[in-house]
């Protein structure tokens, strides 16, 4: 056995607390190295009566090593363990003191998970994982009311540009609801929607202000109620790294130089503040000298917007926030700022914008919930671009599993695009196979799936501001089969719990083959997806024991032959097969 590539740690995705009783462990080795390994553990009190071995199960792959993972439920609250390796005859022995040929005299030296506080568990709100979001870029969505268009806005379906504007408002979403409803989503992101010179909106100008082309807060706050009353939760984004250069204490500030009273709000390294040869003198998003980033450990900065956050979640009756730029924040004020959102709705989800590993945001501190651009990435890599096989595809989806707790994933905001990304279809080569079988993964894997909107309906384009493109509404111009297509996959994951929250697991993924199988499963429910990402017919064959699986789409029966079930896929093609599980195949 290689021992270098043991791993555990007793902190953050390797030791936790998954609920108020339940402590997930997970282990690391070396690809295909190890047969078995196993979790000895005791209360360190009561050692004697409590020790017992249980077997960890290997849940997931990547490129160099395999991870194992086990639940405890121990009954005082604590845990003292160990970790014994098997392979063939060897067996090797993990504690905190080291690795050694024999069992170490017990509890002194081995790990330890000293007590499960209530307080510090991690506990994203429950509706999170039912969710299916679809995201609105609130310009471009519908004109519901024409006279609180821009002056100069022009013709609905132009061209979109880096500044110009087509008059999309709240009421062009209200109008819409009955559309939403029948797509099936149930909460509703939306990009930035208060006061800005900007028609994206990511450099606010009014905190506290619906921007007047889009409506008032009395409207927001009436379509929230409709979208409430529908069963819609309702999601805002939030830019709290920087604002305009036209805000009150900007604006200040470049009228007074260092005697402003607002100076500290800033990161500004020389006055007066200007840009100078593309290089403002103080820090913005980027080098946009129209975005100065605030200094929210500023307490004044701090207070402010900490004040914003709560305003719009107690007053307006938000769902929560989807965090801009949130990795360039501090985390000093990310914990405060969760404090005042869950003390307005506990029931709040926040959602930060980080495009990289996110573990230092989601420890139950600060985030719920974070924009996974690694699994768009990944999944359009394969699905879109066929440049990764099936083994390193399930390479790259298990290393983002075991990047953070499980409950994390179970509400890790997932999409395929969004109002910074390439449309999905335009990424597939307009080839809606490909696209097929991309939402069909985001539908029945872990996480809280998001639409961007007109993907469901066949909208393309390229990067910024092509992805930008106005809703096509016209009838004639929609893509109906591919609209009813999401439309059955969000009914799929809806109707079926263990779609939301049962274990995944890649049954078939292998070296060469674009070929996947893949499985979610609980307690009472088994689900199978076949794909088959190749532009040639296929036959996927696989072992069974039992003969009651069904289609779960079209509920015909799915029969096995000599203990095997084969399965045709068309190019690009796809099956999901389900059924119901006794209590002890569970257990």
């Amino acid at each position: 056995m290689h021992l270098e590539a043991f791993y555990h740690g007793q902190r953050n995705n390797w030791s936790y607390a998954y609920d108020k009783r339940t402590i997930h462990l997970r282990f690391r080795t070396k690809r295909n190295d190890v047969e078995h390994v196993y979790v000895a553990a005791g209360d360190k009190y009561d050692w004697g009566r409590t020790y017992r071995e249980k077997e960890m199960l290997k849940t997931a792959s990547d490129a160099l090593f395999d991870y194992w993972e086990v639940a405890f439920r121990p009954k005082y609250k604590r845990l003292t363990y160990g970790f014994k390796i098997t392979a063939g005859n060897e067996t090797e022995w993990m504690t905190e003191n080291g690795i050694t040929s024999y069992q170490p005299q017990p509890p002194g030296g081995y790990f330890e998970f000293p007590y499960i506080h209530a307080i510090d568990v991690f506990t994203p709100p429950e509706w999170a994982k039912n969710a299916v979001f679809y995201q609105i870029f609130p310009e471009r969505f519908c004109n519901g009311d024409p006279s609180n268009d821009p002056e100069n806005v022009e013709p609905w379906g132009s061209a979109p540009t880096y500044t110009n504007y087509m008059g999309g408002d709240l009421k062009g979403v209200q109008d819409h609801l009955d559309y939403l409803q029948d797509l099936g989503v149930n909460a509703i992101y939306f990009t930035p929607l208060f006061e800005s010179p900007a028609y994206h909106k990511y450099d606010t100008l009014d905190y506290k202000k619906i921007d007047p082309a889009f409506g008032t807060n009395e409207q927001l706050k009436e379509l929230v109620d409709e979208c409430h009353r529908r069963g819609i939760r309702v999601v805002l984004d939030a830019v709290f790294n920087h604002s305009s250069e036209n805000f009150f204490a900007f604006k200040d500030v470049r009228e007074k130089g260092e005697q402003s009273k607002y100076a500290d709000w800033y990161h500004i390294h020389e006055f007066p503040v200007q840009v100078k040869d593309g290089i403002p003198t103080y820090d913005t998003f980027g080098f946009f000298g129209a975005m100065p980033k605030l200094n929210t450990a500023n307490p004044e900065v701090k207070k402010y917007l900490l004040d914003v956050a709560r305003y719009w979640i107690g007053d307006i009756k938000l769902d929560g926030w989807r965090l801009d730029v949130a990795n360039e924040i501090d985390h000093h004020f990310w914990r405060d700022f969760r404090s005042v959102v869950k003390e307005a709705n506990p029931d709040a989800y926040i959602i930060g914008e980080v495009w990289n590993d996110s573990i230092a945001w989601l420890l139950g501190d600060q985030f719920d919930s974070v924009m996974n651009y690694p699994f768009s990435s990944k999944v359009l890599e394969f699905f879109a671009n066929g440049n990764l096989d099936g083994f390193s595809f399930a390479n790259s989806m298990g290393y983002l599993l075991m990047r953070y707790p499980q409950q994390a994933n179970e509400v890790v905001f997932n999409l395929l695009c969004s109002h910074d990304t390439d449309r999905a279809l335009t990424r597939c080569g307009e080839d809606k196979r490909k696209l097929k079988l991309a939402v069909v993964f985001l539908m029945t894997y872990m996480g809280t799936p998001c639409i961007y909107y007109g993907d469901e309906i066949g909208l393309k384009g390229g990067n910024d501001p092509e992805c930008r493109r106005c809703m096509e509404w016209d009838p004639k111009k929609q893509d109906h089969e591919l609209y009813d297509f999401y439309k059955l996959m969000i009914n799929l994951r809806k109707n079926n719990q263990v779609l939301r929250s049962g274990q995944f697991h890649f049954l078939k993924a292998d070296l060469g083959d674009k070929r996947i199988i893949y499985e979610r499963i609980d307690d009472s429910m088994h689900f199978m997806i076949w794909m088959n990402n190749h532009s040639e017919p296929t036959t996927l064959t696989h072992p069974f024991e039992t003969d009651d699986w069904i289609d779960a789409l079209s509920g015909e029966a799915v029969h096995i032959r000599d203990g095997k079930m084969s399965i045709s896929l068309d190019p690009f093609g796809f099956r999901i097969i389900s059924r119901k599980l006794a209590p002890q195949e569970w257990e």
